[in-house]
């Protein structure tokens, strides 16, 4: 309890100094929340220039809204990840509708996402390719189904949060997720991936 006191507090008070413009305090905030936000845009994009450029669209989107941050009604990582994860769902469904390019980048370039500490080369490789495959039965989810195995399983969220976040009932939310890990499970047997 006294953990989460401390880190409202420091949150506040990031907050606080980022408004009152010390870039030292908008910056720690940044490299706190990047990885996470980053790793949840990359979840619905499957692309890494995608997921670089929202994640920055969404940090902008943080900045222009930092005086929206009230400590009593949450803590800072909360407030950050609920607005992220709305701004990210909002570009899935603008893109679902206007689809373009909708080839994924190649995760094998980037492994940084996959830092394998005190492991062999030969493991680390092996892990982003068991990421990269994954990724990919995920890409294969129709989207709804795909959005509440991402927030659900992914992002670690309550039902009760995807109901808030997708406005639709919680029967539905649990049936999509359920419905989506036994299609994931599904892909990932065709694809070899795992001996389920």
């Amino acid at each position: 309890m006294e953990a989460l006191k401390v880190a409202e507090t420091n949150g506040a008070e990031l907050v606080r100094r980022a408004r009152a413009g010390d870039g030292a305090a908008w910056e720690e905030i940044v490299q706190n929340y990047s990885r996470r936000i980053f790793n949840l845009a990359y979840r619905f994009t499957s692309s890494i220039e995608a997921a670089e450029d929202l994640t920055q669209e969404v940090f902008i989107r943080i900045y222009r809204t930092l005086e929206q941050y009230d400590a009593k009604q949450g803590d800072l990582s909360n407030w950050l990840m609920r607005l992220a994860r709305n701004l990210i769902i909002d570009d899935y469904r603008h893109r679902q509708r206007n689809p373009q390019n909708t080839m994924a980048d190649d995760v094998d370039d980037h492994s940084y996402h996959l830092r394998a500490v005190g492991t062999s080369a030969h493991k680390e490789m092996e892990r982003r390719e068991l990421a990269a495959q994954v990724q990919e039965g995920i890409d294969k989810l129709p989207a709804d189904l795909r959005t509440c195995v991402i927030l659900r399983d992914i992002e670690e969220m309550t039902y009760q949060e995807i109901v808030d976040v997708l406005k639709i009932p919680e029967g539905t939310v649990k049936s999509r997720i359920n419905r989506g890990r036994i299609e994931l499970a599904k892909i990932l047997r065709r694809m070899r991936v795992v001996a389920i």
